[in-house]
């Protein structure tokens, strides 16, 4: 797949990431990750973002990596396109994405970098190095530490071809329409934020219509069905889900840090598609919040 073919897939349909399985010693469970992903492809995401963030990329190490994308990979070939996360410094972030390419992903999003606060200078310096070690397309994700200006995604714009994607993870609705307005459609949109379905509307009015579901990995029927109606602007069910189910499941998500991961896993244990426990430092529900989720899921009927 092209950067420009992958640009297309990106521009409709609903995007998510599969949760990564793990067993009880914490490792990845490459089988029940296969099942994870058969599961959820016939419900009609337009394509799934492996050992993305709600895959707990930041816990994997390399060997893993590569494990997770090639099951991915190896499972949904010929039926869904699978886009692999990448980050860190720039250079463990270029070996990700090669590592991706050379796997046979169809695009990678690159990650926020660790920790470090970075110049605009440096974070265009670091997404160009990145897009210019592979061929296949690159979606940047603006979150954290990664906070590009409208002058720097224009920069990256004009230099990176295969930059086809700029995903938005911050919120800042001032900045978010300035890079909408200056670049046009240069880019795919996504809407990043955790909990995205919350933000929707707001982002589908400033030119941003296609956002990545967390909660597809445990809730897909509605998942699928909250966005076909965001589509549609059907606002009478958008409204009605996010009142009766999303802003409940925010109270309990917002609960303790780190939960926005957690509370899916939670989520897909409570569905009987169990992915295992989190990694530390993330942390489990505890067995109330458990309880708290499973009555509001109930509300929403089969999946």
């Amino acid at each position: 797949m092209n950067p420009t073919e992958l640009k297309a897939i990106l521009e409709s349909g609903l995007l998510s990431f599969p949760l990564t399985d793990f067993d009880a010693q914490l490792n990845f469970n490459p089988g029940p990750y296969a099942e994870r992903l058969e599961w959820l492809m016939p419900y009609g995401a337009s394509a799934l973002f492996a050992a993305g963030g709600t895959g707990e990329f930041f816990s994997l190490e390399p060997s893993e990596y590569s494990a997770v994308v090639k099951t991915a990979i190896e499972t949904c070939r010929g039926r869904m396109p699978i886009i692999a996360g990448a980050g860190g410094g720039t250079t463990l972030a270029i070996k990700y994405a090669q590592e991706a390419e050379r796997l046979g992903a169809q695009g990678v999003l690159l990650l926020p970098h660790y920790l470090t606060e970075a110049s605009q200078e440096g974070l265009v310096a670091h997404v160009q190095a990145v897009c210019r070690s592979v061929k296949f397309g690159v979606i940047v994700y603006n979150r954290g530490a990664c906070r590009l200006t409208p002058e720097s995604l224009k920069k990256l714009a004009d230099s990176c071809p295969n930059l086809v994607g700029f995903k938005d993870g911050i919120g800042d609705i001032e900045a978010m329409v300035s890079i909408r307005q200056q670049l046009g459609d240069r880019f795919a949109y996504l809407g990043g934020l955790p909990t995205a379905e919350v933000f929707a509307g707001a982002y589908k009015a400033m030119g941003v219509p296609v956002y990545s579901s967390a909660v597809f990995n445990f809730i897909p029927r509605t998942a699928i069905e909250f966005y076909n109606a965001h589509a549609a602007d059907d606002t009478a069910t958008t409204n009605r889900l996010i009142r009766d189910f999303f802003l409940p499941y925010l109270e309990i998500r917002n609960r303790c840090q780190g939960y926005a991961v957690s509370i899916v896993k939670a989520g897909a244990t409570i569905i009987g598609h169990s992915a295992g426990p989190v990694r530390p430092p993330l942390s489990d529900l505890k067995a109330s919040e458990m309880e708290d989720l499973r009555a509001l899921m109930a509300r929403l009927g089969p999946q």
